[in-house]
């Protein structure tokens, strides 16, 4: 004789927390990847004239822009903050004329220029410290954007 046959339910506790797994797994894959956020875009550099008065400012202090000047041309230097923002190694040159002291290969307050004295000619540097400042010059060049030109008051 046949028996009757056994009603299962389908929703038991045990399909429940499979389906709600599943469930929650088909979410998870088709749920959108959240894009990152892409910061905004420096201001554009324009190509300037700066006194050493001007160019001052520029030392990742008073303004986060780092500029250098290096034989009459300044260079931004900000993106290079590790070498030439507050507390690191160059910072002595940020916001002034670099190119005595990279010359010479020295990192010294007298090195530099005052502000409010005529640029530097550096005309008394030996043909070795010009090969030197010609190759900071050169290095500088190939990596950092040139934002303008250093010139008397």
């Amino acid at each position: 004789m046949d028996s009757p046959a056994e009603v299962v339910p389908i929703f038991t506790p045990l399909n429940i927390l499979l389906l709600s797994a599943a469930a929650y797994l088909v979410y998870m894959r088709l749920q959108p990847a959240v894009l990152p956020s892409i910061p905004s875009p420096a201001p554009p550099a324009v190509f300037t004239t700066y006194t050493p008065r001007m160019l001052q400012k520029y030392n990742g202090t008073d303004d986060a822009r780092i500029l250098i000047a290096v034989k009459g041309t300044v260079f931004d230097m900000s993106s290079g903050r590790m070498f030439y923002g507050p507390g690191a190694p160059y910072n002595i040159f940020a916001g002034r004329d670099a190119s005595r002291g990279l010359a010479k290969g020295l990192l010294q307050d007298d090195m530099l220029t005052s502000v409010d004295k005529p640029v530097d000619g550096l005309g008394d540097l030996t043909p070795e410290e010009q090969q030197t400042l010609a190759g900071w010059y050169e290095q500088f060049e190939g990596k950092y954007l040139i934002v303008g030109e250093l010139k008397n008051e």
